[in-house]
């Protein structure tokens, strides 16, 4: 099996910075694809930012040029770094990893829990 764990949640005031953090573990032979997905209070879940193996990215629109992306490979981890938030930001953030176990063939997507992000002042 696989878990993901994020961590770096809380709350900040408007303008303020966060780094969120995913890690996963358990019988990863490979990682594929990591990414961010959040849900605000009462909307559908969306996506944030995306990252492959070979480190390419992808934004939501609302995001870019504020939330910054990446991965450590040795450590089966992904980051986001988020500046400039703001009150649009406040919702739960849940990474997802497409993994290759030792166990099967293929990738298979795996979810965190979530870490709420609460922007406020």
């Amino acid at each position: 099996q696989v878990q993901l764990v994020e961590s770096g949640g809380g709350l900040v005031q408007p303008g303020g910075s966060l780094r969120l953090s995913c890690a996963a573990s358990g019988s990863i032979f490979s990682i594929n694809s990591m990414g961010w997905y959040r849900q605000a209070p009462g909307k559908t879940r969306e996506l944030v930012a995306t990252i492959n193996s070979g480190g390419s990215t992808n934004y939501a629109d609302s995001v870019k040029g504020r939330f910054t992306i990446s991965r450590d490979n040795a450590k089966n981890t992904v980051y986001l770094q988020m500046n400039s938030l703001n009150v649009e930001d406040t919702a739960v953030y849940t990474c997802k990893a497409n993994v290759v176990s030792y166990f099967r063939a293929g990738g298979m997507d795996y979810w965190g829990k979530g870490t709420l992000v609460t922007v406020s002042s």
